[in-house]
């Protein structure tokens, strides 16, 4: 009996754990997190995006910095270029939802591993985008983040991985920090505007968060 109570114990404690970090995640999703007022004009407009599961950043190819424009791989056609953070293997191995496996999963959320920065380049405005309006100081907050989560050679070049993309106007390139389930691609676009001074989550591993937040302004 002794035995067997410490068994239900186990996996009792087990169960919760996952149990507990959706809770924890969905309570702090729903916090916003307090942007400073600003009274600077908002003229330019970014958007974010979700594919479901992974949340991406989409600026108008115009709005990049030069050095990051320059030496990310596009045509002349290509109008906006989005931006998701993720980890490697998953990213590689898993190209659709049909793809994906249990030692994937587990490796992405738990092992670490390195990330690469996803690119993907579109012609024109998508239905499902949603706009954001934000100022010059925070377009250039934004810029710095994710031209920083790039990996650079020592010339200061980023790395592409040739060949390695899922389509033609996509591009996976080297990235810096190592992912986990408390480091997620969502968590990456969270501090993102965090650090741009825009409204975000306290803190959000899932995308429904931040999508819901600038969705229902």
């Amino acid at each position: 009996m002794t035995l067997f109570k410490k068994l239900f114990k186990y996996i009792g404690f087990v169960l919760l754990l996952p149990l507990g970090y959706l809770i924890i995640a969905v309570i702090t999703s729903l916090i916003t997190v307090s942007t400073e007022p600003s009274e600077l004009p908002t003229p330019h407009t970014i958007y974010l995006t979700t594919n479901g599961v992974h949340m991406d950043i989409v600026l108008p190819k115009t709005l990049l910095t030069e050095n990051l424009a320059l030496q990310l791989h596009q045509k002349a056609s290509d109008k906006f270029v989005a931006f998701g953070w993720g980890d490697e293997n998953f990213y590689l191995n898993t190209p659709t939802w049909g793809d994906l496996t249990f030692k994937n999963a587990f490796g992405a959320l738990f092992l670490k591993s390195s990330t690469l920065m996803h690119v993907t380049r579109y012609r024109s405005v998508q239905k499902k985008w949603i706009p954001i309006h934000i100022n010059q100081e925070q377009l250039t907050a934004l810029n710095v983040y994710i031209s920083g989560t790039f990996q650079n050679t020592a010339a200061h070049r980023i790395q592409l991985l040739a060949n390695k993309g899922y389509a033609s106007q996509d591009n996976f390139y080297k990235a810096k920090g190592s992912y986990s389930c408390f480091k997620t691609c969502n968590t990456w676009v969270n501090a993102a505007f965090k650090q741009s001074n825009l409204k975000a989550c306290l803190w959000t591993p899932f995308d429904l968060g931040l999508m819901q937040h600038y969705a229902n302004e």
